[in-house]
């Protein structure tokens, strides 16, 4: 089995690496990350700058690429310029904590899996593990390893996409495994208000707690009762109800 790793957190994260160690046990592994932490960007891809690509040694990679750009572009420049194979997975993570509910939407993890699937067909998996003090990336990609072995047993059809979220292992490994939905429901987003180095008001990002609001039976709710999460992606936007009840609504005979 061939598997490009990737993430958002950059090439020397600990958790791409820790992830790259456990993978090479399974088949042969290449890294192209980004050169500095990516973590936000979601779909972004570079357009308006060249990017720089260094190769870079990674344990357990056969071959390893820094990449001066967003998690989607490393994914997009590795299948078209830079891996001499087509590979059977791609992996993005570990991401340094949860990408859960509606934050999938900003999560750079979860751009590169959709990056391979949607693009390239190639089925795929982000990978994540909520923040504690001292993450337990090691005994995270061994959890993540199991997950992956399920989903290459199954034959999943191409473009199939998985969301994982690892709770925080410090208490010991996580109770199993749920196959749940997101949870739709947005959380309060908080910022906090200092000065810059000119003088100028400026609003830092402090996220917001997913936990507050989590609905029962989806991945938010799974992780906090300490369950790994595991959450088929579809990245079809056309709402179809509503399309349905667009046909109905009356149009303009002309637009002059």
């Amino acid at each position: 089995m061939r598997v490009l790793l990737t993430n958002d957190d950059g090439i020397f994260a600990p958790g791409l690496e820790a992830m790259c160690r456990e993978l090479a046990e399974v088949g042969e592994v290449a890294v192209a990350a980004p050169a500095s932490p990516q973590t936000g960007v979601g779909h972004g891809i570079s357009v308006l700058t060249p990017m720089a690509v260094q190769r870079v040694p990674v344990e357990g990679a056969s071959e390893g690429w820094s990449v001066d750009g967003r998690p989607a572009d490393c994914v997009k420049l590795a299948m078209i310029e830079l891996l001499g194979w087509r590979p059977d997975f791609v992996v993005s993570g570990i991401n340094a904590g949860l990408n859960t509910g509606m934050y999938m939407l900003y999560s750079g993890t979860v751009a590169a899996a959709a990056e391979a699937a949607v693009f390239f067909r190639v089925p795929s998996m982000a990978v994540s593990l909520q923040v504690s003090p001292s993450p337990e990336y090691a005994r995270a990609a061994r959890v993540a390893r199991r997950i992956l072995e399920c989903y290459v047993a199954a034959a999943p059809k191409p473009g199939s996409c998985l969301n994982v979220n690892i709770p925080s292992l410090g208490g010991g490994l996580p109770k199993g495994v749920h196959v749940c939905p997101q949870t739709l429901v947005t959380t309060d987003t908080v910022y906090r208000k200092e000065t810059n180095a000119a003088g100028l008001t400026a609003y830092r990002f402090d996220g917001g707690d997913p936990e507050l609001t989590a609905h029962p039976n989806t991945d938010t709710a799974a992780v906090r009762e300490g369950y790994v999460a595991v959450t088929p992606l579809t990245f079809a936007m056309t709402d179809q109800a509503m399309l349905a009840d667009m046909a109905a609504w009356v149009w303009p005979a002309r637009l002059d």
